[in-house]
């Protein structure tokens, strides 16, 4: 077994606990997002605003994806224990 089968057997597991943080805290992570995009904006003086925004976007498609990802594979709340 190679080193990234290694890897995806044992990450397999989180993945839906991912799912289940990103659908539950979506909203504050996205704001959380936003600060530091702000603030590492502001350090580097606007001069990789254009970066910063592309960046802030693409995290917040891929957590929307896992959220909405969640959503339809039936959530946290309809799984029995």
């Amino acid at each position: 077994m190679g080193l990234m089968d290694n890897l995806k057997a044992k990450l397999g597991p989180l993945k839906g606990k991912v799912g289940d943080l990103a659908q539950q805290h979506e909203g504050k992570i996205e704001h959380g997002l936003e600060k530091a995009a702000q603030v590492v904006d502001a350090k580097t003086k606007g001069k990789y605003s254009s970066q910063i925004r592309t960046g802030t976007s693409k995290a917040k498609d891929a957590l929307g994806r896992l959220a909405e990802k969640e959503r339809k594979d039936g959530g946290a709340d309809s799984r029995t224990p």
